[in-house]
């Protein structure tokens, strides 16, 4: 799930002058909500790249599908009671953290979060797997949005290729171990459409974790092996140290010869058994939401009502 980047074309900047009168309403007083002690609200857009099928189709996913996945992203988050995101690990936590479709476009006219794109239609220059390529389509301003792409990749990349995100440029530990953008780049998180919520393929990822794992990236978070290295890892004291990535659904020992957590959604897990972030995770990524620019814009975004 690394993710790569290339030299990007030109990044669009808005203002706010053109805003329509609906919009304007949505403005609050400026405050700035304080995560882990408030709810914490973030817009995403929903970019569906698709090669042409009829809504519902192939690459073209369903609206009922994007919600639900949207429903799963804050189970998790949120470690609902009655969900698959639910634990009762004395180190799991709420993180406070919630998601919402944008409810409006950067030119401020309603919207319900999905930005269907046919390729047929709007060709451009192949860059590669990377949120660059994806951005020739769409890139919304990304302090107002989270710009997640949903990218057409044939059936034969199921559970090979699920998803990237670019991660925060601030001073944390472990952040050289990031995939940041440079000035002009793009960013945001690529999920392959075939694990973009649930289904029923033949595969360990298909309960709509992959956009989990990927969002914990862009707010901040390590792998749990993050370095490799038993003394630092991922820089979460909570999470058992382990040097080496961590797949399938049955805990191995890490190092010092404790079990890891592998319920945890910053590993390679089985979504069938990831259920957790723990408390310093959730840490980090208060931190990254309080102190990089663009992720405290997301929280006073209006791109959604508050």
């Amino acid at each position: 799930m690394k993710n790569t980047f290339l030299p990007f074309i030109f990044y669009c900047l808005l203002a706010l002058f053109g805003c329509s009168k609906n919009k304007l309403d949505t403005i609050t007083d400026g405050s700035i909500p304080n995560p882990g002690t408030d709810i914490v609200q973030l817009p995403v857009v929903i970019h569906m790249i698709h090669d042409g099928e009829d809504v519902g189709e192939g690459a073209n996913l369903s609206k009922e599908r994007v919600l639900r996945q949207i429903e799963i992203l804050n189970e998790d988050f949120r470690r609902k009671v009655g969900t698959n995101g639910f634990n009762d690990h004395p180190d799991g936590a709420d993180t406070k953290i919630e998601f919402v479709l944008a409810q409006f476009t950067p030119d401020f006219k309603k919207f319900n979060g999905i930005n269907r794109i046919d390729t047929s239609k709007k060709p451009v220059d192949n860059l590669g797997y990377n949120q660059n390529h994806y951005a020739q389509f769409a890139f919304w301003p990304p302090d107002e949005y989270i710009n997640i792409w949903v990218t057409p990749l044939p059936l034969s990349s199921a559970c090979l290729a699920l998803g990237v995100s670019s991660g925060p440029d601030i001073e944390l530990p472990g952040s050289e171990l990031f995939s940041v953008p440079h000035d002009d780049d793009a960013e945001g998180i690529l999920i392959n459409w075939i694990h973009f919520g649930e289904s029923n393929i033949d595969c360990h990822a298909k309960l709509g974790r992959t956009l989990t794992h990927e969002m914990g990236h862009y707010l901040g978070l390590l792998h749990t092996w993050g370095g490799r290295d038993c003394a630092h890892n991922d820089y979460c004291d909570d999470t058992p140290a382990v040097n080496e990535p961590v797949f399938g659904s049955k805990a191995i020992l890490g190092c010092d010869g404790e079990a890891v957590m592998i319920g945890n959604y910053m590993n390679y897990s089985d979504d069938a058994v990831m259920n957790i972030f723990t408390k310093d995770q959730a840490e980090r990524m208060y931190y990254v939401l309080r102190h990089h620019a663009g992720r405290k814009g997301l929280m006073t975004s209006t791109a959604i009502e508050r």
